[in-house]
């Protein structure tokens, strides 16, 4: 099977799965090539902080999948994704699931479905993919409510890419929807936003192995493979068109249009990396395997960036970019599963922006590390904000409302979806969302609420480097970037948890965590101090005093020239203390 997409799990949430027809339907009416039921990935993506692009161009139609009918209303992941469908006019078939499980309410679901999103129910199925209760049902209400795809229009050959598989002997696989034209082996393709051009090997579709055709036509969904060994030149969202054609378009176009010859389908966008965090193995020796791994998953995944990175403390690894918390670890499960790899992950970190000078003089400059972050405050620090949206047991309103307020939240809109349900709308840092804000919330609900957010904009905000030094010396892998409000209440934190874990040297060893120069938290370690005295049972007291003052001048020139090696411990211990900075 090896032309299939592998299907996969990370986090309880589909990752991966094949795209295939069913040729067993009715073939009169449907060839079986027509665009795939949505991916469970679509669920989750306003988790990973990246663009979705229009669904109506990839598919004419949506499927409404409800599991956990025992649960008193829809997650907000899966209303919003039911709103886009909506607001993109799909044709939506609601699917009620696992409704063979002992505590499944279905009527009750099927009433919430219309108070709560206003769905016409009359084609809802009933199903259980366990026992395969209602599957059949399933597909007929798919040929039967589907809507066929579009005729063609006699314009050029136009495809949207939805997905891309890297095979290490043809290349990038490329999945697609044909929009207008057609395409066949032999013809020369190029890609609008990479401006990469190819030579197609061959064009096929799924069933659920990948069967060759002669071509593809508009409406139809299929796979591509033109010996692309750059996953980059085939970008998911990226409009396809034959060369030939473009060339002929751009020679009608008049000496000084910038126009595209061919306007490209919309939902591009660049993946931007919003989340960053160090990658490092536990063992030193596995440096090169792990660079192998991501380069690798790169092939697959090309939102993912790394650049080599060096810590004092944790040795050689990889600065990473993901488009979200989702994202970063699902790719951390697979490179410890797949890749056999034991890996230190530090806390993840936002993207910050500087805005420096004035009036046309303005620079704005990209932090994506504490060390890049500048010491000067005149700067204008903005930090990304995300909207927030919980849905929750209208009892628990309080505690949300005041976990949103530790996190410098911004409370947008409380609706009552039922008088026992109720959705908050928040608009937070993205900074206090990362770290524990979902543990948080399922702590104060006793795991009743749900949550989904999305990126919405930067804003200024009042941010500071804190700095750490450990015997007046930086320890750059332990500074971080913090609100000036919580800056102390970190520090402290920092600078109590050091003291705990560096062990005892033989001089004074003083902990300071600073804003620039000024030290707002410190601790000191004492020093191991070996009784001189022992020795001395009685005699003059001047003899004491003098293997005093002698011990006191060696820790000094020690103090001077010793240095304290943090362990790896207390960096770890640090990280997590970082991951679980709201809790007080």
């Amino acid at each position: 099977m090896g032309g299939m997409r592998g299907g996969g799990r990370e986090g309880g949430f589909t990752i991966d799965v094949g795209v295939g027809p069913d040729p067993k339907l009715d073939e009169s009416t449907d060839d079986g090539r027509r665009p795939p039921p949505p991916k469970k990935i679509d669920l989750v993506q306003p988790f990973l902080g990246g663009e979705i692009m229009p669904i109506s161009i990839v598919r004419p139609s949506s499927l409404f999948f409800l599991d956990r009918l025992s649960r008193a209303s829809p997650p907000p992941q899966t209303l919003a994704n039911v709103y886009l469908a909506l607001e993109n006019d799909l044709e939506i078939i609601p699917i009620l699931n696992k409704i063979d499980l002992p505590a499944a309410d279905p009527d009750r679901v099927t009433e919430e479905i219309k108070e709560t999103i206003g769905l016409d129910c009359s084609n809802i199925v009933r199903a259980s993919a366990k026992s395969g209760l209602g599957i059949d049902d399933i597909l007929e209400s798919i040929v039967k409510y589907v809507p066929p795809p579009k005729p063609d229009t006699g314009g050029p050959f136009r495809a949207l890419i939805f997905d891309s598989l890297y095979d290490p002997y043809r290349g990038v696989i490329v999945f697609m929807r044909v929009v207008d034209g057609s395409v066949r082996r032999g013809d020369r393709v190029r890609f609008l936003a990479s401006r990469a051009e190819h030579d197609v090997t061959e064009v096929g579709i799924m069933q659920p192995n990948q069967v060759a055709v002669d071509r593809l036509r508009a409406g139809e969904v299929g796979y591509l493979c033109a010996s692309i060994r750059d996953v980059l030149d085939a970008r998911v969202g990226d409009t396809i068109v034959l060369s030939s054609e473009y060339r002929a378009a751009a020679k009608s176009l008049g000496d000084g249009d910038v126009r595209e010859p061919i306007p490209p389908l919309p939902g591009y966008s660049e993946s931007v990396p919003m989340v960053f965090c160090g990658v490092f193995p536990v063992d030193a020796d596995q440096y090169e395997n792990l660079r192998d791994a991501l380069g690798k998953m790169r092939l697959n995944d090309a939102a993912i960036t790394y650049e080599p990175e060096t810590s004092g403390a944790m040795g050689f690894g990889f600065r990473c970019g993901f488009l979200g918390l989702l994202h970063m670890d699902v790719v951390r499960e697979r490179l410890e599963r797949e890749y056999d790899l034991d890996l230190i992950v530090t806390a993840p970190t936002v993207v910050y922006r500087v805005e420096k000078g004035d009036g046309d003089k303005k620079i704005v400059e990209i932090v994506d590390t504490p060390s890049k972050m500048p010491e000067i405050l005149r700067d204008m620090r903005m930090e990304p904000y995300v909207k927030v949206e919980i849905l929750t047991p209208s009892d628990y309103n309080g505690q949300i409302i005041e976990l949103g307020q530790e996190r410098r939240g911004i409370l947008l809109d409380i609706k009552y979806l039922t008088p026992t349900r109720s959705t908050i709308v928040y608009e937070i840092p993205l900074a206090e969302v990362i770290t524990d804000f979902f543990d948080q919330l399922k702590s104060r609900t006793q795991g009743y609420a749900s949550m989904e957010y999305k990126v919405i904009e930067y804003r200024p905000g009042n941010l500071v480097r804190l700095d750490v030094k450990i015997n007046y010396e930086d320890a750059p892998p332990l500074a971080t970037i913090v609100h000036v409000d919580a800056a102390q209440m970190v520090g402290r934190r920092l600078v109590a948890s050091l003291k705990e874990l560096i062990p005892r040297q033989m001089f004074k060893v003083p902990i300071q965590a600073c804003i620039g120069v000024k030290v707002i938290a410190s601790a000191v370690i004492s020093p191991m101090r070996k009784d001189v005295l022992a020795k001395c049972y009685g005699g003059d007291i001047s003899r004491k005093k003098k293997l005093l003052q002698k011990q006191a001048k060696g820790k000094k020139r020690m103090k001077a020239m010793g240095k304290v090696n943090v362990p790896q411990e207390a960096f770890m211990a640090v990280i997590k203390l970082d991951k679980s900075a709201g809790k007080e």
